[in-house]
């Protein structure tokens, strides 16, 4: 076999009238630069070999140091508000919860920073006296002992990055090479940037918003009295805010307080009074809303600018010189997935990915947006193949990305930035060049074997012949009916088409019974269809029950079977299709380390549909097509609604 003119074991792509092979795309020897070394499944299985064990994921981290602090603030006394020390802004406390929720973030997606973060986090835990009360606080050592942990972690990180960097270097060799011009006028972290600014700049008006809530306060304060009063009541009123009566100087005065609990009856206050206006001395202001505001602001500012510094630094050592090569194969995510996957370059078929990121084509020229004769560059017949790619999407027929031959630039290690060549298409011999703007990952099994079953989703389509191979020939009808998973969605919306009724009834007639007239049909259709969708099939074609009707469709007018947004769709030559939705939740039995039931179904429909050998040899009697729930729920909706009435 040939690299240069792929593999021997081609994909198969499956289409309603006939098989078709799919080579992985050629990318032309001249774009290969010489000395190119392949990177083998070999080298490929030691560089997935040297990962972050299990023990050191992220989750782990966060939830080793979210517990302890859930625990502290739930066990811990929280200081009263005091004339002496009263409840105002914190801005040193909220710099140190600006830090800590960074730093939990960091932890997933940049380890260095997070290790940065850590030793802020624990010089402001120290300043507190948090080591002191660590020997008689169990919250308070249980942190330090979560912070050790996740330290250890991100070491462990870094040092098995810097392994997978060795091992890629090993299997690139010694050639190296520029990269192409186009990659090197690829910016990185401009919108980042952008974003970091907008957001910082919110965050800086909240500061000067809460600055003036306060200075409007101390600048009345210095010229009003100062009184001291005893709590005669404390209520509160129908939006659950604590209110307190104060007596002071022969009068009665009222104040909303965040903490009713600091302020018992009968005991003494301070206040300070300037004609119509009072406030308490313990709790001057409210300014937390502003702070709220200064916290999430600045919070996603500096994540944004952090990432944006990162991507840039990242993208500036890529074009510092020249760079390891590695000839590979890469595809394009399928449906929900929009990552670039790097395969072996001997694994024609993708069976196994390497690592993934997310990229963006760079271009050479930004300046031209005509050809040479002044023509729109999307007026040749180009464009009228790219519009028949987009109607095939729409429709729902685009078949999965082919792989494609490409050559990778860079050190592919857990973090890194690197850049492709490779051609779009097989019609098209244009070369184009991709730059990663997320950083590498390696495609391993996460918590919940992602990376086992990705290799499966790749190639998510079984030949019709793989499918007719593990089907035998029967009499009786067959029957494909909803499953454990469709029905759980069922019973979801069931409860949420309950509650809906309960809480809108509930409140006596108003404008929101309108969303109830709206909301309502979509949710019983999709709880009847997701409790007891079934389609049955016989001799002369299908019976699909739906949430109100059982429909026939005969062979000779299906045109295909499909699976789409978690439902089955059957196309038919002169109508409107067939629809059932939803038919379960594929998106979480995969994520499971399951099959999707309902794409197992849709498989074998299309396997009768194109093998009619398979196709049963009696009809279906009544009592096995199936029965539509549909109207029987409207009634039990009815019902439940009247109950509601009747009960509120």
């Amino acid at each position: 076999m040939s690299r240069r003119t792929g593999p021997d074991r081609p994909d198969i792509a499956r289409s309603h009238n006939a098989q078709v092979t799919r080579l992985p795309v050629p990318l032309p020897a001249e774009h290969i630069p010489p000395g190119t070394a392949d990177w083998r499944t070999y080298d490929a299985r030691r560089w997935l070999a040297a990962v972050p064990a299990r023990w050191a994921h992220p989750l782990w981290a966060l939830l080793a140091l979210v517990a302890p602090l859930i625990w502290d603030m739930e066990a811990a006394p929280v200081a009263p508000c005091t004339s002496a020390d009263p409840c105002g802004a914190d801005w040193l406390g909220l710099g140190m919860a600006v830090v800590l929720v960074l730093t939990l973030y960091w932890v997933w997606r940049q380890p260095r920073l997070a290790l940065a973060g850590l030793a802020a986090v624990l010089a402001g835990f120290a300043v507190d006296g948090g080591f002191t009360a660590a020997f008689g606080e169990p919250s308070a050592l249980a942190f330090l002992l979560a912070v050790a942990f996740t330290a250890t972690g991100l070491v462990h990180r870094l040092a098995v990055a810097v392994r997978q960097r060795a091992l890629a270097l090993e299997a690139a060799g010694p050639v190296a090479q520029p990269l192409p011009a186009a990659a090197r006028t690829f910016r990185r972290g401009r919108f980042s940037f952008v974003l970091a600014a907008l957001l910082l700049a919110v965050a800086g008006f909240g500061y000067w918003q809460a600055q003036q809530v306060v200075d409007a306060y101390e600048e009345r304060a210095a010229g009003a009295t100062h009184l001291s009063g005893r709590v005669t009541a404390l209520k509160e009123d129908d939006d659950g805010i604590g209110i307190l009566k104060v007596e002071a100087d022969g009068r009665t005065y009222r104040f909303e307080t965040a903490f009713p609990e600091d302020f018992p009856v009968d005991s003494r206050v301070d206040i300070v009074v300037d004609g119509d206006w009072a406030a308490l001395v313990a709790e001057p202001y409210d300014a937390f809303g502003w702070e709220l505001l200064v916290l999430g602001g600045s919070v996603a500012g500096l994540a944004f600018l952090m990432n944006g510094v990162d991507g840039w630094t990242r993208s500036q050592r890529l074009r510092r010189g020249p760079l390891p090569v590695l000839h590979v194969l890469v595809r394009e995510g399928h449906d929900d997935d929009v990552r670039t996957w790097v395969f072996a370059a001997d694994d024609p078929e993708g069976l196994r990915p390497i690592l993934h990121f997310h990229s963006l084509c760079a271009f050479e020229d930004e300046d031209g947006g005509e050809d040479e004769d002044g023509r729109d560059a999307g007026d040749g017949p180009a464009a009228v193949v790219e519009l028949g790619k987009i109607t095939e999407i729409l429709r729902g027929e685009d078949p999965p990305p082919p792989l494609r031959e490409a050559v990778l630039y860079g050190v592919p290690c857990t973090g890194a930035e690197v850049a492709f060549v490779a051609c779009d298409d097989a019609d098209d011999a244009e070369v184009s060049v991709e730059c990663s703007v997320t950083p590498v990952k390696p495609a391993v099994p996460g918590l919940l074997k992602r990376g086992s079953q990705r290799g499966k989703r790749m190639n998510p389509r079984r030949s019709v012949d793989e499918i007719a191979a593990g089907m035998t020939p029967t009499a009786g009808p067959r029957v494909w009916t909803a499953h454990g998973f469709s029905r759980t969605v069922g019973l979801g919306l069931l409860l949420v088409q309950g509650g809906g009724i309960w809480v809108t009834l509930g409140e006596g007639p108003s404008w929101t019974w309108l969303w109830l007239a709206v909301g309502l049909p979509w949710l019983v259709t999709a709880v009847a269809t997701a409790l007891t969708w079934r389609i049955t099939a016989d001799r002369d074609g299908l019976w699909v029950t739906g949430a109100w009707r059982v429909r026939r469709v005969p062979w000779n007018v299906i045109t295909s079977v499909r699976h789409s947004d978690d439902g089955i769709r059957v196309g038919r030559a002169k109508d409107s299709p067939v629809e059932l939705s939803p038919t379960g939740w594929a998106w979480l039995e995969r994520r499971l380390a399951r099959e999707p039931h309902v794409e197992r179904a849709v498989e074998e429909l299309q396997a009768l549909l194109l093998r009619p050998e398979l196709r049963p040899l009696e009809e279906a009697p009544t009592g096995r097509q199936g029965v539509p729930v549909g109207p029987p729920l409207v009634a039990l909706s009815v019902l439940w609604g009247v109950a509601v009435l009747l009960l509120l």
